[in-house]
């Protein structure tokens, strides 16, 4: 996934583990997120501004082709650059424009044998680096187990490209390549690199090579992922704050291995109702639509407007109630209502993970109406068993679990969840650090990013099937109480009704949000209110949506409610507390 403590050890060839992770590989299942939907042209995004934080006012370095070839001979410690070329203009594009020519430099680092599984680990990155610079440097954290160098365009959700503003973008596969998936997590290196090491090791060499293209040192350097990707972003935010000058995140597991416990364990309360083996049987198409009905039915109104769109999120959860507000089936489930066990498990999902003596394993979810959408029933009812088995069975245990790849249905049905639950937090032998330290973010209430003057802008969406945005939005609360009620001059926090996992959904989910962090850390131009519009190709928008719908996501606790006029419109809204 773009997801876990005493237990048996390994055993097992390691040849057929592999066979295994091949065909999980081939089925697509170790992913970190369901593909985003094409992207066709939509309302003009915010250009002057985008344009306008490219440039900065700074001198722009321009890149040859002899100089990015010559990269090819870069040097650094435990470093080997495998090539250095051109990409020509069009090669890659964005929002469906075209990404202007750039410098491809590949390269890994920190090449090493495992004494605990014999296997070759290497930290694999590239570098694009535009031939028109902005004096910008982007670490892209990636999505998932990792495993693989993902095309590095400085990206997070629906955001902007950080690589169409002129930044130099790095992208890694976080120390182990997708063949090792899962069980690179049987070497407790690849485990510190994946959780936060890579990006220690790869920043300083990045800035180097930065500095050698260029001729001069980045000005600026900002983070940006989504997913695990966020995840690493709040990490670095964490660790790194000064390496970095700003943080995006977007739908961040900041508390990822207890998020993958918990799908476990959704899995065990969504098969008590499922009628076949496919546990998607739990909660059917047809019966997310009525609960997605009734949630809108309480809470679409609440900011003034009826438009399919929960933005009081909060008020919401206060509102709603899946005893009183959801029908009831007095016979057969014919999709029409929800049986008195599927009421009862739902709310217990939407709760949150327990352990059997009632300790709190992850967050509750927010109930919202963008449940309808299929990425979140693939979080919920098919991740469990491709994702989420693996990521607690070999990466975020201690020991690890290691169950055998062709039977992880099995293991995860029959998983003692209080166990899984201690294993998180566990270290043994060489596992000198548990899951739960080197996967999340050691300072929640980031005093170095803060003492820095860095900036973070972090965005979540209400329907994410596997991150819970309660998670986030508990975090925040917890932020500004520690900064005596007010975190919002250096961590803005933003909800997306309907969005789901890092984008999609009925949902506006595409953002200029790189570009407005750029503004806040270098003009001071604090974003309190972004403008988000939905990307037209999504399908899953509703039939009686404009295409050019927009909406201004709000800096929370605001919310946007509807002060009149065009209702597609952003301008026809207000944030408001």
């Amino acid at each position: 996934m773009d997801p876990s403590p005493p237990g048996p050890t390994v055993t097992g060839p390691r040849r057929v583990l592999r066979a295994a992770v091949g065909l999980l590989a081939a089925a697509g299942l170790l992913a970190g997120s369901a593909a985003a939907p094409a992207w066709s042209a939509g309302p003009a995004a915010p250009a002057e501004r985008a344009g306008l934080a490219a440039t900065s006012g700074k001198p722009v370095h321009p890149l040859t082709k002899p100089t990015c070839e010559a990269l090819a001979d870069f040097d650094f410690a435990s470093t080997e650059i495998t090539s250095a070329e051109i990409v020509p203009p069009g090669e890659l594009t964005h929002r469906g424009e075209r990404i202007g020519k750039h410098c491809l430099v590949t390269g890994r680092m920190n090449e090493r044998v495992s004494e605990v599984d014999g296997e070759a680990y290497a930290i694999g990155f590239e570098l694009r680096l535009p031939m028109h610079w902005s004096g910008r440097f982007l670490y892209q954290g990636n999505g998932g187990l990792d495993g693989s160098v993902a095309t590095a365009l400085g990206r997070a959700g629906g955001s902007d490209s950080g690589l169409q503003l002129g930044m130099a973008v790095l992208s890694s596969d976080a120390g182990h390549t997708g063949a090792q998936n899962p069980t690179f997590g049987l070497d407790p290196q690849a485990r510190l690199d994946y959780g936060y090491q890579a990006v220690g090791t790869l920043t300083p060499m990045a800035k180097a090579l930065v500095t050698e293209a260029y001729g001069a040192a980045p000005h600026h350097s900002y983070f940006a992922g989504s997913s695990n990707g966020g995840r690493h972003a709040m990490v670095a935010a964490s660790r790194y704050a000064d390496e970095y000058d700003g943080f995006l995140a977007v739908a961040p597991g900041f508390n990822l291995p207890q998020a993958a416990v918990a799908q476990l364990w959704g899995a065990q309360q969504w098969n008590t109702v499922a009628t076949s083996e496919d546990l998607a049987s739990a909660l059917t198409p047809a019966e997310r639509q009525v609960l997605a009905g009734a949630v809108l039915a309480e809470c679409d109104g609440l900011d003034g407007l009826e438009d399919g769109l929960v933005q009081s999120s909060d008020d919401c959860q206060e509102a709603f109630s899946v005893a009183e507000d959801v029908p009831t089936c007095t016979g057969e489930r014919d999709g029409t209502c929800l049986s008195a066990e599927q009421k009862a498990v739902v709310a217990e999902v939407f709760a949150g993970a327990r352990t059997s003596g009632g300790e709190e394993i992850y967050s509750p979810f927010p109930y919202d109406p963008g449940l309808v959408q299929p990425g979140w029933a693939d979080w919920k009812f098919g991740s469990p068993f491709s994702r989420d088995s693996v990521a607690v069975g070999y990466i975020f245990s201690t020991l690890p679990y290691a169950p055998a790849l062709g039977a992880l249905r099995d293991f995860v049905l029959g998983l003692d969840m209080d166990d899984a639950a201690e294993r998180i937090y566990a270290t043994e032998g060489p596992y000198t650090e548990s899951a739960m330290e080197f996967m999340t973010p050691p300072d929640l209430a980031f005093e170095d990013l803060e003492a820095s003057g860095g900036k973070m802008m972090v965005i979540h969406g209400a329907s994410d099937g596997v991150f819970s945005m309660e998670d986030t939005t508990a975090w925040y609360r917890g932020l500004e109480a520690h900064h005596g009620g007010d975190a919002s001059d250096f961590v803005q926090y933003f909800q997306v009704p309907g969005m789901g996992h890092t984008q999609g959904g009925p949902a506006t989910d595409q953002h200029d949000s790189l570009a407005a962090l750029v503004d806040w850390v270098e003009r001071g131009e604090r974003p309190d209110r972004l403008e988000a519009w939905v990307n037209p190709a999504n399908p899953q928008l509703p039939a009686d949506w404009s295409t050019d719908r927009s909406r201004p996501l709000c800096a929370y606790p605001a919310v946007a409610v509807y002060v009149g006029g065009d209702t597609e419109s952003a301008d026809s809204f207000a944030c408001r507390e």
